[in-house]
């Protein structure tokens, strides 16, 4: 398996929304001497703009804005920026937090107070994945699923079904060795990365996530269809079963 080469970081330009100053003023200054080019804005409305006039490669977001909720900013970027990075910074720490900063869109999520050291390996760990050369183009036949590896697009029957990055890159690596256990920690190693610091909670619910995609998909079709199984290996991993 190559090796990612790292991002030149000089030229990764990171947007930071954040309205504290003294947590603000951090990550602008640790970025900085860390080789990224970094810019701050302190609301949300200020980060939007600044994203509308200037591309970026990752977006560090906090949720408790002064003058809207994180989680719109990150909707709205998520549907203007496709490909951008977003991390979410936060002092919510429920489940629920969680899954809703997932599902508005979010790659990562780090609870506050958190190590400058851990959020850059986050940084460097997402960036590298961002960077990969495409692999040769494939096309994942699962059950009724077509899913375009290089287009990174999934469909059932012809109707595209959305799936937010790491959802896919799940569901690929478990169609690659469909019938077969993948362990946990082979897909945070393949999907996050082999340096993932923290909890695997971000796992289970991106699986749950993938998992309700799936199913929603498969009632809306207009023909009857089968998309394959995810089943929990407890203590172990998932296995993605055909239905055939």
């Amino acid at each position: 398996m190559r090796t990612p080469a790292a991002p030149d970081r000089s030229r990764i330009r990171v947007l930071v929304i954040e309205d504290d100053d003294t947590i603000g003023r951090h990550l602008e200054t640790g970025l900085h001497s860390n080789g990224y080019a970094p810019t701050w804005s302190r609301t949300g409305a200020s980060g939007l703009a600044e994203a509308a006039h200037a591309p970026y490669d990752a977006l560090l977001l906090d949720l408790g804005l002064p003058d809207m909720d994180g989680l719109d900013v990150a909707r709205t970027l998520r549907i203007r920026c496709p490909d951008l990075l977003i991390i979410i910074l936060t002092a919510r720490t429920d489940d629920i937090d969680v899954i809703a900063g997932l599902d508005a869109g979010a790659d990562d999520y780090l609870v506050k107070p958190f190590s400058l050291t851990v959020l850059l390996a986050r940084l460097r760990a997402h960036l590298r994945r961002h960077t990969l050369t495409p692999a040769p183009q494939q096309v994942l036949r699962l059950d009724d699923l077509m899913v375009d590896t290089t287009a990174r697009h999934c469909s059932l029957h012809g109707e595209e079904v959305h799936l937010r990055p790491k959802e896919f890159e799940l569901l690929v690596l478990l169609g690659r060795h469909i019938g077969e256990a993948v362990s946990r920690e082979t897909l945070m190693a393949e999907v996050w990365d082999e340096n993932w610091f923290g909890s695997t909670k971000t796992l289970d619910v991106t699986m749950a996530s993938l998992r309700h995609r799936l199913a929603s998909a498969a009632e809306a079709s207009d023909r009857p269809c089968r998309v394959p199984r995810i089943t929990t290996l407890r203590g172990h991993g998932y296995r993605l079963e055909s239905r055939s």
